[in-house]
């Protein structure tokens, strides 16, 4: 059994409940149909892949697959079901809330009491501990349910744990992996589970779900959550980073930079790097991050669309700056290289 109470959980977001607390998915009908066809036949598959951007709702549909795999242990019982919704008051939704159930297992990157921070990965202790998990009896006797959340947080060893469990694994267990960047798997793990890609959501979707969020409609009026919601690119959490960052005014100014690549901007750039070197700027940082990888991912598109043959190093570049991301957050590194460095990079890339 997983218990709630602790230290601080890494996949937490400030300002929004926790995607096991939220009971409704906007957005991603035909991934929530894919996975409740699967289910209602009888041949669920054991391991499924959900990726897609950061915060369009990849954690929201992994636990609600997770509850309705708890409500109904029996696929012949849901053949009514429209969708994966269980109801509030349900016991499988109020103990997923709470981590309450013993045959559910969430896997993600851990607490470091010494450090008073979380890890920078998943370790692989805690994938182990899936091996006794899988090896006892269901506490219910129906369905185990594994999340890891997020999958790009499993370094080679963690993977190659994991892997041993996807490749034999018991009778009526579910493996949900969250994943924004797929590629940076281990090719077996990915083989080994079924793909659903979710795509970002429209701009009135995330100003439906910033609407319903208490916090965020006390502290911004209307006007202010449209225009994150029009700038987020289809993600709620880079509309919430919008919000409590002035984040409108950095997205032009990165913009700017990026839209006259390969030439560089020396002057704006140092001065972008100071400002998201500064002491409270870790969210700002993190929008940084984000937009470079929308910067990618757009150029891929219209290459891909035009038959570029050399796509490979523009997912390579952003897996990388993903990862060195990640290591200045763990280490507290000094955030300036790392944003000139990354300018200097896709201005090479333009260049080809």
């Amino acid at each position: 059994m997983i218990e709630a109470d602790g230290p601080p959980e890494a996949d937490r977001r400030d300002g929004c409940p926790h995607p096991r607390e939220t009971a409704r998915l906007v957005g991603h009908r035909d991934a929530e149909q894919a996975l409740l066809s699967a289910f209602r036949s009888g041949r669920m598959h054991h391991a499924w892949l959900i990726t897609g951007p950061e915060g369009v709702g990849k954690a929201t549909l992994a636990y609600r697959m997770a509850r309705f795999a708890f409500a109904y242990s029996d696929p012949a019982a849901a053949q009514g079901a429209l969708d994966l919704a269980v109801a509030e008051d349900d016991p499988a939704f109020r103990r997923v809330a709470r981590l309450a159930h013993p045959d559910l297992l969430l896997l993600r990157r851990g607490w470091n009491a010494d450090r008073k921070t979380h890890y920078g990965d998943i370790r692989v202790d805690d994938v182990r501990r899936a091996t006794s998990f899988f090896g006892s009896t269901t506490g219910e006797g129906g369905w185990r349910v594994a999340i890891v959340d997020a999958a790009d947080d499993l370094n080679g060893a963690s993977a190659n744990a994991l892997l041993k469990s996807l490749e034999e694994p018991p009778a009526r267990t579910i493996f949900l992996l969250v994943a924004a960047t797929p590629r940076a798997l281990p090719a077996p793990v990915r083989s080994r589970c079924r793909t659903l890609a979710l795509q970002a959501l429209g701009s009135t979707d995330v100003e439906e779900i910033l609407n319903g969020l208490p916090e965020v409609a006390d502290a911004h009026d209307v006007d202010e959550r449209a225009t994150a919601a029009e700038l987020a690119d289809g993600s709620v959490a880079r509309a919430l980073s919008l919000l409590r960052t002035d984040g409108a005014a950095l997205r032009r100014a990165v913009a700017g930079l990026l839209d006259h690549l390969p030439a560089v901007d020396v002057k704006a750039s140092h001065a972008l790097a100071e400002d998201l070197a500064r002491k409270g700027a870790e969210e700002r940082f993190s929008l940084f991050v984000g937009l470079v990888g929308d910067w990618l991912h757009d150029r891929v598109r219209v290459r891909a669309l035009s038959g570029e043959p050399r796509l490979a190093r523009f997912a390579e570049t952003w897996e990388k700056t993903a990862r060195a991301a990640r290591e200045v957050e763990i280490f507290n590194l000094d955030r300036r290289p790392f944003v000139l460095e990354t300018l200097t990079e896709l201005s090479g890339l333009a260049r080809r």
